[in-house]
């Protein structure tokens, strides 16, 4: 979660709501990513997305099985329905997203949703006041 946090950094520095993913296999990186929807000009590029897409692009396969995606802020539904369809096995996040969370808060897409053919696990609050503090540190600038 530190890395996805250092990730998340970095998508502040670029002006971006400040989110980071690190999609992890056997222990190691696979891919990461951090929010760039701002600068891709691409409502898609959620830091999980950009994850997914690195490991896809590094291991030669959309499908991730056996992998864990470590998130700073709870997924959205729209990244977990690529979390599904890349096989991740399990979502690691910080803070929870009381307006857009598809882990429970809003929605219970991962892994309560049984109409999907593939569930992946969710466990949340790892790190959650740190990386609360820093999306509301980032929002608060903002204002």
């Amino acid at each position: 979660m530190r890395h996805a946090l250092a990730l998340a950094e970095r998508a502040a520095e670029e002006g971006e709501v400040p989110v980071g993913a690190v999609l992890v296999r056997d222990g190691e990186p696979i891919g990461e990513g951090w929010n760039r929807p701002i600068g891709a000009h691409d409502a898609t590029a959620h830091a999980e997305i950009q994850a997914l897409r690195d490991a896809g692009r590094r291991v030669g396969n959309y499908r991730l099985p056996d992998t864990r995606l470590y998130v700073t802020l709870e997924p959205c539904v729209m990244c977990a329905g690529a979390i599904v369809h890349a096989r991740v096995g399990e979502v690691i996040y910080g803070a929870t997203d009381p307006k857009a969370g598809a882990c429970g808060s809003v929605f219970d897409l991962l892994p309560s949703d049984g109409r999907f053919n593939h569930r992946t696990q969710c466990r949340g609050g790892v790190l959650a006041e740190t990386c609360g503090e820093m999306l509301r540190a980032f929002f608060r600038s903002r204002r």
